[in-house]
């Protein structure tokens, strides 16, 4: 990421945490609140210090931040990344639900839109309440 995407990012509302050892920065993640979910933005871990724990670790500090379900999206190639965020309680939506929460929550152009995936938390809204989401009905459908 350009140092200027990286100023645009955070001008648009998108606070970045690292994860710093042995004075080298290993990884980061990034967060931003956008209506009435939490975005997980731009998470990037050193190759070669992947399946050390540090996605793990600040997906977990990042979560325990945001307000309202937890949404992110990725490339529909980076199967690495989605199994990442399966294991981590997550899971992807399917093509009308995801078309739905790009369109609403991220301003994505149409080709990134088409090769992207969206996942949300396992209990972004528990069942039981039998409430629909997005909230403004938009489009609905149960998570």
């Amino acid at each position: 990421m350009s140092r200027d995407e990286l100023r645009r990012e955070m001008r648009d509302g998108v606070e970045f945490w690292g994860f710093e050892e042995y004075g080298a920065l290993d990884g980061v993640m990034g967060i931003q609140p956008v209506k009435d979910v939490t975005l997980i933005r731009h998470a990037y871990v050193r190759t070669q210090r992947q399946r050390a724990g540090i996605g793990a670790r600040l997906l977990a500090h990042l979560h325990s931040l945001a307000s309202g379900p937890v949404l992110m999206g990725t490339w529909t190639a980076a199967s690495w990344a989605i199994h990442f965020y399966e294991k981590h309680g997550f899971r992807v939506v399917g093509p009308e639900q995801k078309n739905a929460l790009l369109r609403r929550y991220w301003t994505v152009p149409d080709a990134q839109a088409a090769a992207s995936v969206v996942l949300v938390e396992h209990d972004a809204i528990s069942k039981s309440q039998r409430k629909t989401w997005p909230a403004d009905g938009d489009t609905e459908y149960r998570v």
